[in-house]
Order: C-alpha cells, then sequence, then structure tokens
C-alpha cells in the first residue's frame, strides 16, 4: 500500500522540522507501506525538495516526490512556447517536459504560474496580457496560503504567508481570465499520480481543500493532520477525514493500530466541492 504525503505544514514548517515527521515516514516503510510526496510548493528544484527531506532525516528517491509544477509542465505540449511566472522549479519542470521558456511578451502559447518571492511587476504586466490576448493560463496550484509556522519568539516562521494563489488571483483579474489548475486537487496532478504511484492508500495533508478533496479524487483515505493551515479550531472541515491527529506521528500511530476513525465529532454536514476560482480559499486562509 501507498501513503501520499503533503510536506509543508505536514513534514516541515519553514524548514524546521515537525517533532516526529521523520520517525512516522520510517515507521510507516517499517511496515511495509510506500511512502511518496506529493506538494503543491512549485518554487524548488526536485533536488532541493530531496536535499530537504534528507536534512530532516528522510530519504527519498526522485520518483517518489510529485510536484505541482511537474503536474503543471505535464499540461503543455514539447515544443509549446511557454512562458512562466514562478521559481526553479517551475522552469525545471516545463524543460524535463519539453517546453520552450520564452518572456512573457514574447507571444507565449501558454503562461503557466506557480509560487515565487521575487515578483516583478512589469512581469505580472506582461503576463497578463499574454493571458489577455489569448495565451493558455495555467495555475500550479491556487493555495492562497503557505504555512511558515509560528513568527517570533512561537517559531521559525511569519505564519500563513501569501500562496501561489495570491499570484494567481491578481492575474486572473488584471487578465480577466480564469486558469485551468494543475496541483492538488485537480486532475494533471492525480494522473500523474495514477500514472507514477497506481493506487494510494491514504493521502496525509493538512489541506481540506487541497488534500482532503485530493484524496477523494484518487480514491485514498484522507488523513488531516494539525500541523499546517487547519487547526483544531477550524473543526469540523469538509471533506470529512477518515483520521484526525495533532501531527504525522500521531496520525501514523492511529493508522498501524488498527483503531477505528479518529476525530469522528469533526463530520460536517456538507460535502466540499473542488473549485478553479483563484479567490476561494480555506476559511482560516
Amino acid at each position: 500500500m501507498t501513503w501520499a504525503l503533503d510536506l509543508d505544514g505536514v513534514v516541515w514548517l519553514a524548514g524546521q522540522p515537525i517533532p516526529g515527521s521523520a520517525e512516522a515516514v520510517a515507521d510507516l516503510r517499517d511496515a511495509g507501506e510506500r511512502v511518496v510526496f506529493l506538494t503543491n510548493n512549485s518554487g524548488p528544484v526536485v533536488a532541493a525538495h530531496l536535499k530537504a527531506l534528507a536534512d530532516v532525516g528522510i530519504p527519498c528517491a526522485a520518483e517518489d516526490i510529485t510536484t505541482s509544477a511537474q503536474a503543471a509542465a505535464s499540461m503543455v505540449a514539447p515544443g509549446e512556447r511557454v512562458a512562466m511566472v514562478g521559481d526553479a522549479g517551475v522552469r525545471e519542470a516545463l524543460d524535463a517536459g519539453g517546453a520552450v521558456v520564452v518572456e512573457a511578451r514574447d507571444h507565449p502559447q501558454s503562461v503557466v504560474v506557480g509560487r515565487t518571492v521575487d515578483l516583478d511587476y512589469s512581469l505580472l504586466a506582461d503576463a497578463a496580457t499574454a493571458i489577455r490576448r489569448g495565451a493558455r493560463f495555467i495555475a500550479a496550484n491556487t493555495d492562497p496560503t503557505f504555512p511558515t509556522g509560528p513568527g517570533g519568539a512561537g517559531g521559525p516562521g511569519d505564519g500563513l504567508v501569501p500562496g501561489a494563489g495570491a499570484l494567481v488571483a491578481f492575474l486572473a483579474t488584471a487578465s480577466g481570465r480564469r486558469p485551468e489548475v494543475a496541483g492538488k486537487p485537480h486532475e494533471a496532478m492525480a494522473e500523474l499520480v495514477r500514472r507514477r504511484y497506481g493506487r494510494l492508500a491514504v493521502m496525509a495533508g493538512d489541506r481540506p481543500d487541497t488534500d482532503g478533496l485530493f484524496a477523494g479524487l484518487v480514491g485514498a483515505k484522507f488523513g488531516l493532520v494539525l500541523t499546517g493551515v487547519t487547526t483544531r479550531s477550524d473543526l469540523p472541515v469538509n471533506p470529512v477525514p477518515e483520521l484526525v491527529a495533532d501531527d504525522l506521528a500521531s496520525l501514523v500511530r492511529q493508522y498501524l493500530s488498527g483503531r477505528g476513525p479518529a476525530g469522528q465529532e469533526t463530520l460536517a454536514r456538507e460535502p466540499a466541492r473542488a473549485t478553479d476560482d483563484p479567490e476561494r480559499g480555506p476559511k482560516n486562509g
């Protein structure tokens, strides 16, 4: 059986390991489970993800990580002229897929947008113009926020910072166009996962609107951890998770102990639905 784990908010926050996460992965592997990693963070190249995992004590092969940048790149054809807004992970995925990366002002056929902290108004303006003139608009993901952990004396991060969805919303507003979305919980990521890993047993993540909906799309159980975007005060959530735990270590212990689904008090009244609306986010985002 295969477990899929989100990274940010599940394994680490702002690059700092969440206590017990490495041990949880080791426990799953010792129990005979395959562990793969699915991330909507399109920014880092694959080697950087692998190094970050190794640095927190989790060895991982390149084939066991799938990113929203790779999902976005899978939506464009080899030889297609593509402009990008994003970091090195987006460029790596486009290059690997055979796309021809061009400037946004050079009449691209598609514009692929991922998360970047290097904002350039001229680039955004050119990308919006290209989209408005008919270039295909592809978003690696529309996560409105990105978890970095508590700031100040409470931890290494700044809480929830703007995610790729904030840039996508900017371009959607400026261009008057809605994006096609690649990452969790959408079909491009699901197709990559089916091709690479087959059926997933569990999708463990911190976001019902991405990880939970993605679990439903690929027929996996949803394991919700409360170390990232979603906290206990946000419960109940949609979609309803089969497992809820304070962290990944507790989630894995629940699973391996053979106990029934935890957190039944989190049952929600209405199911959630996937959306391509870049302005819609979770209630806490």
